[in-house]
């Protein structure tokens, strides 16, 4: 029964996630860094320095190559689909289930700091109810 639970509500998602917009520019790097959040509290990132965006980077150990492909298979875990990647880099689109708003979620490996900075934002609406922190909380527990 569960499993015609999920397929409703996948479907459900699937139909209204298309009616949101498509962002104006993809999600890239900026001078080598992610992008700032804007002023809403429906952003993280772990290269802000505001309290109220700001989160904790993933610290990762081994070769970045390896993190790189540790973190690509935990995206995909958690529901996340990759939509562009370049070297230290990962854009990912993550579905909200029913309501189907889609987010976000980019990555930037840094080598010499030994982390993976984090952005998680929502492409809508002015408070996210704290989503995007819980998401990326959550990619941090499974990374």
């Amino acid at each position: 029964m569960s499993d015609i639970f999920s397929d409703a509500i996948g479907a459900v998602t699937a139909q209204l996630s298309g009616l949101w917009p498509q962002p104006e520019v993809s999600p890239q790097l900026v001078n080598g860094k992610l992008r700032p959040c804007p002023p809403t509290p429906n952003c993280v990132s772990s290269e802000s320095s505001d309290l109220i965006h700001r989160i904790d980077p993933l610290p990762f150990s081994g070769s970045p190559e390896e993190a790189m492909a540790r973190l690509k298979k935990v995206i995909t875990e958690k529901g996340g689909t990759v939509q562009h990647e370049e070297q230290w880099y990962i854009w990912s689109t993550f579905t909200v289930p029913v309501i189907g708003f889609i987010d976000d979620v980019e990555f930037r490996l840094s080598p010499e700091e030994r982390v993976i900075h984090v952005r998680s934002s929502s492409r809508l609406g002015f408070s996210d109810l704290g989503v995007n922190r819980a998401r990326v909380e959550e990619l941090r527990k499974a990374y």
